[in-house]
């Protein structure tokens, strides 16, 4: 038996940072995601440096911002992923099992990147091809992109969600208990399509969800800055619907985290009979969140708190369990430092130069830590002491927040003289990234701006179709 510890990452698509119960939201289920938060570390300023898939998933595999590897859009990572040591690889290197369960969004897409051993949902829906039509997976025509809620074409044995857990669980019970592992189980959901199956969409009827948050600046769609509007436009409507459809949106969203939260349950359970949690740390995240309709926006790539703030929660071995049990650190966290903070839980030293830092580094830091976001080379965003800036190359518009006063980011400050000297540094904070990573943006010192849309037909739209 191997003495050295298992790690378990399991992640989300698209989970935003306020859809956990035991960290305040109360229109929600989410029994073991609370039971993580209670037996382990809670870390409430989690961000990812570039709000999108590919940009945070290979981040967590390489250890670098996107902004420094160049991946700040769903661009293929390829040379990136095999010219830095990714963490799969090293673990693998140090003789762990390495096994990777569920969405990857690798390009290609059966690439291994270090993995030993790979499950995907392109397995999955092989699987139940074979099964014929009864079994029909995502029959029902609403995209990838759209939000509009729908329910599961399968029962909830047959969804994806529930086939991740059940592969998961396999490996659990078929490793090699002479070797340790890491495992990544990665959901696809609560990415849309919001396709819930039918029994969690019955849990949520009657439940009287929360209406989406608007602010001084955003009350009045038409009076908004377009430029951060873009990508809604672009991937759905959800700057269209009436307040009864956004909640009824926002509870197919919620009905797709439960679902999640309660196949945890049989992970967990198996887990507890194969005594791993004695040696096993739990990290528990996702790539980024959702707006939801805040400020009439839908999907990511921005850095509101809808978007770019997401959960992040480890649940250390039983052993040294008592010094995190239930605590709370409110220093600022990143993507990036998973793949160090994984080294320091197993024991290896980095071989290579890493962007992140241990979290357990983190805990101890008294001034705030910095943060810098590009996202597509579009909007940036810098943020320091819980002062947050975001400007859009499309029209120039900027934003600027107070977030220890305004959580859900509803006054604007770019015109309130008592943060000048907060907006003047953190404008500069951006420059000083754009000229150390993307000079090619800047014109005398100055970012290069593009059109803003008027409206919704000036982009172009992607709402994501499949079969």
């Amino acid at each position: 038996m191997s003495n050295k510890p298992n790690v378990l990452l399991i992640t989300t698509d698209q989970q935003r940072f306020d859809t956990i119960q035991k960290l305040g939201n109360h229109s929600i289920y989410t029994p073991h995601l609370n039971w993580l938060v209670s037996q382990g570390i809670t870390f409430t300023r989690c961000y990812a440096d570039c709000p999108i898939c590919v940009p945070s998933r290979t981040t967590i595999m390489t250890g670098k911002k996107g902004y420094t590897s160049g991946i700040t859009n769903n661009m293929n990572h390829y040379k990136v992923m095999t010219e830095n040591q990714t963490l799969p690889s090293r673990l693998t290197d140090e003789g762990y099992q390495t096994r990777a369960v569920g969405k990857m969004h690798f390009e290609p897409p059966r690439a291994h990147y270090g993995f030993e051993h790979m499950l995907l949902p392109l397995d999955y829906y092989r699987e139940y091809r074979k099964k014929g039509s009864h079994v029909n997976p995502k029959h029902h025509g609403v995209g990838e992109n759209e939000v509009e809620p729908v329910i599961s074409t399968v029962h909830e044995n047959d969804s994806l969600t529930t086939w991740t857990v059940d592969q998961s669980i396999d490996f659990i019970e078929t490793r090699d208990t002479t070797r340790p592992f890491f495992m990544w189980t990665s959901f696809s959901k609560p990415h849309p399509p919001l396709d819930p199956c039918l029994n969690y969409w019955t849990l949520y009827q009657g439940i009287d969800v929360e209406s989406p948050i608007y602010g001084d600046w955003s009350q009045d769609i038409d009076k908004m800055p377009q430029g951060f509007l873009r990508h809604t436009y672009a991937l759905n409507n959800m700057h269209l619907f009436k307040d009864v459809q956004l909640k009824e949106i926002k509870r197919a969203y919620y009905a797709c985290i439960t679902q999640i939260d309660y196949s945890l349950g049989l992970l967990f359970a198996r887990m507890r009979e194969e005594g791993l949690f004695d040696n096993t740390w739990i990290i528990f995240t996702s790539d980024h969140g959702d707006m939801m309709g805040d400020h009439h926006m839908g999907a990511k790539f921005n850095y509101m708190e809808g978007a770019a703030h997401v959960p992040f929660i480890i649940k250390p071995p039983t052993h040294v369990m008592q010094e995190y049990k239930g605590k709370r650190c409110s220093n600022l966290v990143e993507l990036s430092d998973i793949y160090p903070s994984i080294l320091e839980m197993v024991g290896i030293a980095p071989t290579a130069q890493l962007d992140g830092k241990s979290v357990f580094d983190v805990i101890k830091e008294t001034e705030d830590r910095p943060f810098f976001g590009n996202c597509e080379n579009n909007t940036f965003c810098a943020m320091k002491n819980n002062i947050k800036y975001m400007i859009t190359r499309f029209g120039g518009a900027e934003l600027l927040f107070d977030l220890n006063k305004d959580p859900y980011e509803q006054c604007n400050l770019v015109e309130n003289e008592a943060y000048y000297e907060s907006l003047k540094e953190l404008r500069e904070e951006v420059k000083k990234g754009i000229q150390a990573y993307n000079p090619e943006l800047l014109q005398e010192g100055h970012l290069i701006l593009d059109k803003a849309p008027t409206h919704d037909e000036d982009v172009f739209k992607w709402p994501g179709f499949h079969s």
